[in-house]
């Protein structure tokens, strides 16, 4: 955890101002909801959390919040400016801008976020001290085809971190894997059902799977893939950010209060996750676990993934995933981050 207890008390006056002065300024100058496009993974639950625990609204603010599969399907809506904010993966914000959207990332919430999960029939290959690389060849040896890997789809952090991890780190031979692209929702399915041999997977969804069927089994952390791995962040527009920066604020403090709230109570937030995330298929003992999994690392500090973000885009574009690279100048703006935590 990078918020500490003494700076998320001293941010408290930042949002009691806006609730008791430009909390009144934004309840009568916005009508409609902020318009909030989500990624249903654990890394969504600051914003959530700061909704359910009422900071959001205390500032004038409400949310109209819409889910989608993966951050590149989240950028066709930003294009169509039917949305103020993401919370999704930072890579896809590359290509945004390469398209000419102004987006501007004012808060993480995790990092580190994707793992490599396998499936009881590559699993069975994973022997202790056994290299991913032999792995995947004692799978193919075995099976006669190529392990399939699911994961979501090019230019996504998933996919980028997966073909890093694959080619870069593990150095597994390509005939030896078969990468497939379908939604979040797709590859946990697929994966329970066999009918891919593992992919990447985020919380709660490792917890989920794992608990069903104990033979489904970790294979990589999302350090080992992306060495500080840029996960998901809260992005905004740049109409919304001039428009109503005490909005942006609002948001911003709300997701550094429920960081911390996570870390010093997770038992309190897991109902409120559970709710958001879990449809009623997921009870608050699995969120509780995901919560605690070593593929969660909560953080709303979005200063450290400048760099990884630069380090991911050049690789997307190795990869083909961008057609070049995008000078990121300008895409963090961490100024509403450091107002919150600085309690100014």
């Amino acid at each position: 955890m990078t918020i500490t207890r003494r700076s998320i008390l001293g941010a408290a006056p930042v949002l009691a101002a806006c609730a008791l002065n430009g909390g009144r300024a934004l309840a009568q100058g916005r009508t409609a909801p902020l318009r909030v496009g989500v990624i249903p993974i654990l890394a969504a639950a600051p914003i959530y959390i700061a909704e359910k625990e009422g900071w959001l609204k205390q500032a004038g603010l409400s949310l109209a919040i819409t889910t989608f599969e993966s951050g590149p399907n989240m950028i066709q809506a930003l294009a169509s400016g039917t949305l103020d904010v993401y919370v999704a993966g930072v890579a896809p914000l590359g290509v945004a801008r390469s398209k000419g959207i102004d987006v501007k990332v004012v808060a993480a919430t995790s990092v580190e976020e994707n793992v490599v999960v396998a499936g009881p029939k590559l699993a069975r290959f994973a022997e202790k001290g056994v290299a991913p690389a032999e792995v995947f060849k004692r799978y193919r040896d075995s099976a006669g085809t190529p392990a399939r890997l699911a994961t979501q789809p090019l230019g996504s952090v998933p996919n980028t971190t997966l073909q890093h991890w694959l080619w870069e780190v593990a150095k597994v031979d390509p005939k030896d894997v078969t990468i497939v692209s379908m939604g979040i929702d797709a590859t946990q399915q697929a994966i329970l059902a066999g009918a891919v041999e593992g992919g990447i997977l985020r919380e709660p969804a490792v917890s989920i799977v794992t608990g069903r069927n104990p033979a489904i089994r970790l294979m990589a952390l999302g350090g080992e893939m992306f060495p500080s791995q840029p996960g998901t962040v809260v992005a905004v527009t740049r109409a919304l950010l001039d428009r109503e920066p005490d909005a942006v604020q609002a948001i911003v403090t709300g997701i550094v209060r429920a960081v911390d709230l996570i870390g010093r109570e997770p038992d309190r937030v897991a109902p409120i996750v559970e709710g958001a995330l879990g449809k009623g298929l997921v009870d608050t003992a699995t969120i509780r676990r995901a919560l605690a999994s070593p593929a969660t690392r909560f953080t709303a500090d979005p200063r450290p993934i400048v760099e990884p973000t630069a380090a991911m885009q050049r690789y997307q574009v190795k990869i083909g995933a961008l057609d070049r690279e995008v000078p990121l100048d300008g895409l963090f703006e961490p100024r509403f981050y450091e107002r919150a935590v600085a309690g100014k």
